[in-house]
């Protein structure tokens, strides 16, 4: 009876020992998977364009804005909160579509929409905001709700602007300069909130008049417009008339300039001819006036023969050549004159 009994008690022994082993492997691998479980809980993935804010028992701890895989202590240690910073989002002012009750969205789109300008008239605008999120921690922390700020932010700004800027300059002539100035105006309330908001531009859309006095405002547009366009017209004849005058009026400077300059280079020869004469005739004073009396007899007298006879030659007998011309050999007329000259003494 004792040996059968000892057999029987190694073998409750091992039993005990196996189940207990058994079961502590099987906690450490349930606490493993557990530990697992929690762990995997921190992993997460950041696409391209996407950043994660990282909160350490709710306080901020780091912005991660590198894409692929990303890990964190797990909560309630750490936690992350996604945002896409890259995505261009939009909100429209002055007009509502798609909304259920659509007489109170009119009406909402008219008080969004009606502002006064600095004439004290009243103009009908409606505009558009693209912005997109630049600072993570801001847009999600730092204020209870970036977009319901900007859209009484963007008001204000648009109201500003215009209520400073007349009727006619936002129906037509300044809406660029509108534009830019509410862009300018809304992006520094956004950086005076600490939205993490960046604006990327302003937009005017549907501009007109009320309803009531459209008509006359579309009559002035439409006087401005011809006047834009007779003043177009004038210019460009003046740009084809301006240039063309310009260039006769040079043209005659030049010609002026050409005639002058012959006119002083004819001088200065004449005036050097005379001094040239002069010089020769204090030389010899009878044979420079008996040239100067036969070279202007020749240019005075040019088809008219004429004949130098020396003063006081004797036995020249006096033949005047009538039936004859003596230069060329053709008759001549017996009334035609025969010249003969003689030097001055």
């Amino acid at each position: 009876m004792a040996s059968d009994e000892r057999p029987q008690t190694v073998e409750a022994a091992v039993r005990t020992r196996v189940r207990t082993t058994l079961l502590t492997v099987f906690a450490w691998v349930v606490a493993l998977g557990l530990l697992g479980a929690w762990a995997s809980t921190g992993v997460y993935t950041l696409r391209p364009g996407q950043e994660a804010v990282i909160l350490r028992f709710g306080e901020y701890a780091r912005t991660v804005a590198d894409p692929g895989p990303q890990i964190h202590l797990p909560p309630p240690i750490e936690s992350h909160a996604i945002v896409n910073t890259s995505a261009i989002e939009r909100q429209e002012f002055g007009t509502r579509s798609g909304s259920a009750d659509a007489a109170d969205a009119h009406a909402e789109a008219h008080l969004e929409s009606a502002m006064q300008t600095s004439d004290n008239n009243l103009v009908v605008l409606g505009f558009v905001v693209q912005y997109r999120i630049q600072n993570a921690f801001d847009a999600l922390y730092r204020v209870s709700s970036a977009e319901a700020i900007l859209r009484d932010a963007a008001q204000a700004a648009a109201r500003e602007v215009v209520g400073r800027t007349t009727i006619d300059g936002v129906l037509s002539e300044q809406r660029g300069r509108v534009e830019a100035e509410t862009e300018e105006t809304l992006q520094a309330l956004m950086e005076r909130y600490r939205t993490g908001l960046v604006i990327l531009a302003v937009q005017l859309q549907e501009v007109q008049p009320p309803q009531e006095v459209r008509a006359a405002f579309d009559d002035v547009i439409a006087a401005s417009q011809d006047k834009n366009r007779t003043v177009n017209e004038a210019q460009g004849f003046a740009n084809e008339v301006v240039p063309k005058a310009r260039g006769e009026a040079s043209e005659h400077r030049a010609q002026a300039e050409g005639y002058k300059a012959a006119r002083i280079a004819g001088a200065t020869g004449g005036a050097t001819r005379f001094l040239a004469l002069a010089g020769e005739y204090a030389k010899a004073p009878e044979v420079t006036r008996t040239r100067l009396y036969l070279e202007t007899m020749e240019d005075v007298l040019p088809t008219v023969d004429k004949y130098v006879i020396e003063p006081g030659a004797a036995g020249v007998v006096p033949y005047l050549p009538l039936g004859r011309d003596a230069r060329t050999g053709t008759a001549r007329h017996a009334t035609e004159p025969a010249v003969a000259a003689e030097p001055r003494p």
